[in-house]
């Protein structure tokens, strides 16, 4: 079953147009990505979906529309954004920083929320009274990321989750992000330049070119074109 339906979606900035009619389709559970070189459209297309953007089209979740709604009615419906750059709040310490994702639920809520994700985040869970700037790339990271699940999304969106990352890291966070899918079914649509690794946990993916959806496929199968092996895999 269908999660996110989008139909026609037309995005950009100002006169400038940036995504051209994408369609695109995630079930429930599932973990898409989206692959495409710098200026493809791939953080444009996030933005849309979270209502950070203009947008024109149609885009359903779980079978209600949702592409006239305000960005903050669109985390409401069930939709967290863990944007490039992290976003976290540097001066507020870890702690606080979670428990901004549960500002509308009671102590209690928010407390089980915060110990249920923090089993998947133990780096964080040392440091809760650390100032968030203080912390590595790696640990802000996990952190922009715990604090979106507080929000108990049934879709997370995730622009970039690897840059700036060192390796080692990028390995930790994916399979973090695949251990988190596998115990809660949560849907996830993931931007992603590490081609390998987002492939690796992945459903399914398409490619965006020039904000058009060129290529759609299983993520076997993408893994396996010789075209997106040689421009998104490294292999000739």
């Amino acid at each position: 079953m269908s999660l996110l339906t989008i139909k026609g979606l037309q995005a950009g900035y100002g006169q400038r147009t940036v995504l051209h009619d994408v369609d695109l389709e995630i079930g429930e559970g599932q973990i898409h990505v989206v692959l495409g070189a710098n200026g493809a459209g791939k953080t444009t297309l996030l933005r849309a979906i979270s209502g950070t953007i203009e947008r024109s089209g149609t885009i359903l979740f779980d079978g209600s529309r949702i592409d006239r709604l305000s960005a903050r009615k669109v985390v409401a419906s069930g939709i967290a954004h863990v944007p490039q750059g992290r976003g976290t709040f540097a001066d507020l310490s870890v702690d606080e920083n979670i428990r901004m994702g549960a500002y509308l639920r009671s102590a209690s809520e928010m407390r089980s929320d915060r110990e249920r994700w923090l089993t998947f985040f133990p780096r964080l869970r040392e440091r809760l009274s650390q100032q968030a700037g203080s912390l590595s790339g790696g640990e802000q990271q996990m952190l922009a990321i715990a604090r979106a699940l507080m929000l108990r999304p049934r879709l997370l969106l995730l622009d970039e989750p690897s840059l700036g990352l060192a390796p080692i890291i990028i390995r930790g966070l994916f399979d973090t992000l695949a251990a988190i899918r596998q115990e809660t079914a949560m849907t996830m649509l993931i931007v992603e330049q590490n081609a390998n690794l987002a492939l690796a946990i992945a459903d399914d993916g398409v490619v965006l070119e020039s904000g058009s959806v060129v290529l759609r496929d299983s993520a076997a199968n993408l893994t396996g074109n010789d075209e997106v092996r040689r421009i998104y895999l490294g292999y000739e």
